[in-house]
């Protein structure tokens, strides 16, 4: 076997269907250009894992990267390029809607001196429409398009992409300092090193998936969400506490909603409303923080229950505070409002910190 000329790194979930497909196709594009592919799985029910294997044995240029207890696709492709063999890395998408007729160019490109070859679907000759099925999914991805301009500069027309190419050094610097959480690695590259690295376009036509279901959707925007306002910042705000906030933010509203509708609506005391409006704020914080801050590490089955008990437990001394204050806030004739939300706010700090040390052990 040749030394690879380009890896080319495919993050997959649920694309068991997708990758014969897929490296079928990279190999008639690349021809006799040696490469190597590493499908990085995130421990996909569907078998991405098992079928990724069984190609090995006739395409022994084909890896795979099984991830257990881990998720995000951003984490995926760090992980990819760091199993590299070659000394220039590609990222494109295992669902085939990626062109993958363009390897050769854009590799082209990185050997002419380029750090970071984008596909863009922005440029003359691009498309980005055509992929989506669903024209509001267009309008989506060019609202989030501009929002990533808007941060990132015009170092790039379209930092959203997820087909792009890069040096080992590239991504070797990369590996350091951009989040491992979110699913758009490339704005986040772009946003901290654009100044630093040439970079140069190559239009592609973003094209339909072949086989599966799409990722966008609750999750992918709210780590979108989560991943500008951190990049805005320039980093000092770390994406998983935007994320943090924005479920706190939503466990404020629960818990605003909850105290006013029991005590104005159905006449309960202040205190036993505000125990019960605490209660759901750290139930909906607790379901949400497990399917959208602790994506990569989310509990199911008992694992669920149990880890919701001990959110329960140790929250419960948040709680107590949240009460005990609010309550003497309200005897002091503060409105309700003002009690109520000084006191949630407290027990969702508390829960921020449970969420990290306690409930989901993360490290």
């Amino acid at each position: 076997m040749q030394a690879p000329e380009l890896t080319i790194v495919l993050p997959a979930y649920n694309e068991a269907k997708n990758i014969p497909l897929i490296v079928e196709k990279i190999g008639a594009t690349m021809g006799k250009i040696a490469h190597e592919i590493i499908v990085v799985d995130d421990n996909s029910p569907d078998g991405t894992a098992r079928i990724t294997r069984e190609l090995v044995g006739q395409m022994p240029h084909v890896r795979c990267i099984r991830r257990v207890g881990r998720r995000g696709l951003s984490g995926a492709c760090l992980e990819g390029m760091m199993a590299a063999n070659a000394p220039i890395v590609s990222i494109m998408d295992a669902d085939l809607q990626h062109d993958e007729t363009k390897l050769p160019e854009m590799l082209q490109a990185i050997k002419k001196g380029a750090d970071l070859v984008i596909g863009s679907r922005y440029i003359d000759g691009g498309d980005h429409a055509s992929g989506f099925v669903q024209s509001r999914r267009a309008k989506g991805s060019e609202l989030a398009t501009s929002l990533a301009n808007y941060i990132t500069g015009n170092f790039t027309t379209d930092p959203m992409s997820g087909f792009f190419m890069l040096t080992r050094d590239a991504a070797d610097k990369a590996a350091e300092f951009v989040s491992r959480d979110g699913f758009k690695i490339l704005f986040d590259i772009v946003s901290r090193f654009g100044n630093e690295l040439k970079i140069v376009e190559v239009p592609f036509r973003f094209r339909e998936r072949a086989e599966g279901e799409s990722k966008l959707g609750f999750l992918v925007t709210i780590q979108f969400i989560g991943l500008l306002v951190s990049r805005f910042t320039g980093g000092i705000i770390p994406m998983r506490f935007m994320l943090y906030g924005l479920v706190g933010f939503t466990g404020l509203g629960v818990h605003m909603a909850a105290l006013f509708t029991l005590t104005d609506g159905f006449g309960f005391e202040f205190a036993t409303a505000q125990w019960i409006s605490a209660l759901l704020a750290m139930t909906s914080n607790f379901i949400l923080n497990n399917e959208v801050t602790y994506a990569h590490r989310k509990l199911t089955g008992t694992k669920f229950w149990y880890g919701l008990l001990t959110f329960y437990i140790v929250c419960s001394v948040g709680a107590l505070a949240n009460v005990s204050i609010a309550t003497s806030i309200f005897e002091l004739n503060q409105s309700t409002a003002f009690a109520g939300l000084v006191g949630a706010v407290m027990n969702a700090v508390f829960n921020y910190a449970v969420t990290k040390l306690v409930t989901w052990r993360d490290t």
